[in-house]
């Protein structure tokens, strides 16, 4: 159970495991997973402000977004109520980019913490429940809009939907757009370093769920067609991230000890390493001084652990 959790008291931990031999480049030895909160309700979106030493995650159910201070290690209320936000990121500007459920809008946090709606609509009806979100290099904002907020009271508010569950790009004038129609409830999401290829989970994809490929077009701002990358069989992925090399990791669940955690596969989708928690993770990104440190919001807690790489930027 999440409440009789103990961190490892022995070198390496051996909830990190190597699934092949490339993975051990990335594994510390002397690093061990640490839980630094939990007791939330079902939390997801974290993401690093490096610049001011602290995480920002949410917590959906719970309608908050809360702050981790790396100094000191304390959490406490970043925004509430949050509209029931689920992804966050940072434009290239530095100011928070976030998904809400609640208003079924994707938001932007200005400097002086007001905010300024991206997008609410399409073609003149509602989104659905924005979900997860990316921004290239480029500046343009890329999330995706399954039904999920829409379909209890849980994690949003029930509702009819308006439109298929689209992927999206916000160009920097503001122009929304589709890049990707035929994603079967597109979840998280992530670029490969070059932003040469945009990765989607695709999480009512049949038999099972999958993780898919698109080529980004010479153009930068359109998609080719997709492949899938990988089959996760009976396993649930959620939120996913690159790391410099490529690898995705990517979290991971299905309310079973073998299952729940982190998987990483590397840039041709071969399982390489697995983070095991008592818990299914939900989401994840990298943080940290240096950006080795990956921080995994996992369903009723937050977790961290240092790697031997970085994050892509």
């Amino acid at each position: 159970m999440t409440t009789s959790w103990q961190p490892c008291d022995r070198y390496p931990d051996p909830a990190v495991v190597a699934l092949d031999p490339s993975f051990e480049r990335y594994r510390l030895s002397l690093a061990r997973v640490e839980r630094l909160g939990t007791g939330f309700g079902f939390t997801e979106g974290p993401c690093w402000f490096g610049d001011g030493g602290y995480l920002l995650f949410s917590d959906i159910p719970n309608d908050t977004v809360y702050r981790w201070l790396e100094a000191t290690g304390e959490i406490s209320v970043y925004r509430k109520p949050s509209q029931l936000t689920n992804g966050n990121t940072r434009d290239r500007q530095g100011r928070l980019v976030s998904c809400e459920h609640g208003t079924r809008r994707l938001t932007r946090t200005e400097y002086d913490g007001s905010i300024t709606v991206l997008a609410d609509h399409f073609e003149g009806r509602r989104l659905n429940s924005p979900n997860d979100v990316v921004v290239k290099s480029d500046g343009s904002i890329w999330f995706t809009d399954p039904p999920f907020g829409i379909s209890n009271d849980y994690l949003g508010r029930r509702a009819q939907a308006e439109l298929g569950t689209y992927v999206y790009r916000l160009s920097v004038q503001g122009v929304l757009s589709v890049v990707a129609e035929h994603v079967l409830s597109p979840n998280g999401l992530c670029f490969s370093p070059d932003e040469k290829t945009l990765y989607v989970v695709e999480s009512r994809g049949e038999p099972h769920h999958k993780i898919v490929a698109f080529p980004v077009n010479d153009d930068g701002s359109s998609l080719g067609a997709s492949s899938v990358l990988i089959d996760c069989g009976e396993g649930i992925p959620d939120g996913v991230r690159c790391d410099e090399d490529g690898n995705l990791w990517c979290g991971w669940g299905m309310g079973r000890d073998d299952l729940d955690g982190v998987r990483v596969f590397d840039p041709s989708g071969r399982p390489i390493g697995v983070i095991r928690l008592p818990e299914r993770c939900a989401n994840l990104c990298f943080g940290g001084r240096v950006r080795n440190r990956l921080f995994m919001a996992a369903s009723r807690s937050l977790y961290a652990l240092y790697v031997n790489t970085r994050g892509a930027i």
